[in-house]
């Protein structure tokens, strides 16, 4: 019989380990704002919360691939001026340490920027505090393919069932659910 003791955490970012829902919502919409587009916080909630970037604005009518990429350039600007709304869960942060501590390890897994989860670290002052980020353009296919959970665990050497997933969105809970790991979903 294997043992099948929990050796790693994979953490989504945004609405699991830190609520950006705000922060999200108001760099996207002064984003959109700027080219005459409007956007409220509740239809950014309600309908885009935890898509990629590029499939959001997609779906938003912006057929254009440059105007999709200059929209997430300047979203991204401006999302650190948003940070006053940021908050850590700090239960699963604590958590997540005390499990480092007996050495485990702990990865974000998000479909997020790379420079958006870096900011709001660095905001928190919590940098330091996961062995390592798997962002959105690190994987090809997105969640709610499995992609993310799995090339973690296959860098970590871990199996699905050594490993527990904490997701908040739909998406995300349907890939770690195909990712055959155990899993939490976190309300925040």
């Amino acid at each position: 019989m294997s043992n099948s003791r929990i050796k790693l955490i994979l953490l989504d970012f945004d609405g699991t380990l830190v609520d950006t829902r705000r922060a999200n919502a108001a760099a996207y919409i002064a984003a959109l704002r700027e080219t005459g587009r409007t956007l409220t916080e509740e239809e950014y909630m309600t309908h885009y919360f935890g898509m990629r970037c590029n499939e959001f604005l997609t779906r938003l009518g912006i057929e254009d691939p440059d105007e999709r990429e200059r929209l997430r350039l300047r979203k991204i600007a401006l999302y650190p001026t948003c940070f006053d709304t940021v908050r850590l869960n700090e239960p699963l942060w604590h958590f997540c340490q005390q499990f480092r501590s007996t050495g485990g390890r702990v990865w974000i897994v998000s479909t997020g920027s790379r420079a958006n989860i870096d900011n709001v670290m660095h905001h928190l002052g919590i940098a330091d505090g996961v062995d390592g980020i798997l962002s959105g353009l690190d994987i090809e296919r997105p969640k709610p393919a499995p992609d993310c959970f799995l090339e973690v665990m296959r860098r970590e050497g871990c199996t699905p069932r050594e490993t527990l997933i904490f997701e908040d969105s739909r998406i995300g809970i349907e890939a770690a659910q195909r990712s055959g790991a155990s899993y939490v979903v976190v309300r925040l």
